[in-house]
């Protein structure tokens, strides 16, 4: 098996919950997609990711499933990890950085996956759905506190791929603030939180917590 990291990526205040990815640091040793797709199916994180240059942040992302041109949670996650600058991924330049507790990445909306983004009418609401069948990737989503900015989200990337819920997901949470226009303070999935805030030109900066599990 490849040495690989285990990470807790958007913890909650006190460093609880957060969405596990694992990371290969040293991707070169298995440069096959093939061979990377197979391990990301094994490991079963929502997302594994392969460092191709720890020096200039290249980086290569799967599911369980499929590879992806970017991905929120992975991002943070590696930032962290690598303390770079940048990422670079196959969508585009990541910007990076490190806040007190906080680890921050800079991204564009058209880079995120397809979401269908689904607002309630509450946050009970939200807590009540049952895990919806697998076909759409749904981000369901309510106001708790709409002057605030805070929100209650749950994640079901409807894959079928053995991930049922997303405890956090960096990509939707960027699609609903570029769709919002404004910074959300967000809880999602059981207890996880990400911070995120538009910027000028299109871009959109989301970071949280991260700590590494193993």
């Amino acid at each position: 098996m490849t040495d690989y990291d285990v990470l807790r990526v958007f913890c909650g205040p006190s460093g609880g919950y957060g969405n596990e990815l694992g990371v290969v640091r040293e991707g070169s040793h298995m440069p096959d997609r093939d061979d990377r797709q197979a391990l990301a199916a094994k490991l079963g994180f929502s997302e594994t990711v392969f460092v191709d240059d720890p020096e200039r942040g290249v980086i290569d992302i799967y599911t369980p499933a499929s590879r992806l041109p970017f991905a929120g949670h992975p991002c943070v996650g590696t930032a962290w990890l690598l303390d770079v600058p940048e990422l670079v991924t196959p969508a585009g330049e990541v910007g990076t950085r490190l806040d007190g507790e906080f680890t921050w990445i800079e991204a564009r909306a058209e880079w995120a996956p397809p979401r269908t983004l689904r607002q309630y009418a509450s946050a009970a609401e939200v807590d009540a759905l049952e895990v919806p069948p697998p076909g759409e990737w749904i981000y369901a989503w309510a106001w708790e506190d709409e002057a605030a900015g805070r929100v209650r989200a749950r994640a079901f990337p409807g894959r079928g791929d053995g991930i049922e819920e997303d405890e956090a997901t960096g990509a939707a949470a960027l699609l609903l603030t570029d769709r919002l226009g404004r910074a959300l303070n967000i809880t999602q999935g059981r207890g996880s939180q990400l911070l995120t805030a538009p910027q000028p030109h299109g871009w959109v900066e989301v970071g949280g917590r991260v700590v590494l599990e193993r």
